[in-house]
């Protein structure tokens, strides 16, 4: 299986990213195939440049993003901003609440 995640770069207390493809069996920091993207949340306000025609061109092919990628990918507009479940249950009961 292939994975996008995050590929830790930088000196000790100083971390920053690559979002890498790269196969799920590979260690965080091992081999990848493709480096897409960067992160750097040291900078104010954090850094984040993801290329995203390649990235959603190895999501078509099956590669599975992490969440933390996919968080990245969503600020950096690649792909389209998803309400979490989590906000959306308080309007859910909220609905359901009210009609009784």
């Amino acid at each position: 299986m292939v994975k996008i995640r995050l590929r830790r770069i930088g000196k000790k207390g100083q971390p920053s990213y690559r979002v890498v493809v790269t196969d799920a069996r590979s260690p965080r920091d091992g081999r990848f195939i493709e480096n897409i993207g960067s992160y750097d949340p040291m900078r104010e306000p954090s850094f984040v440049e993801i290329d995203g025609p390649r990235a959603l061109e190895w999501i078509r092919k099956g590669a599975q993003p992490s969440q933390a990628v996919t968080r990245l990918m969503e600020i950096a507009g690649v792909v389209p901003r998803q309400e979490s479940a989590a906000a959306s249950k308080p309007a859910a009961r909220a609905q359901a609440g009210g009609s009784s």
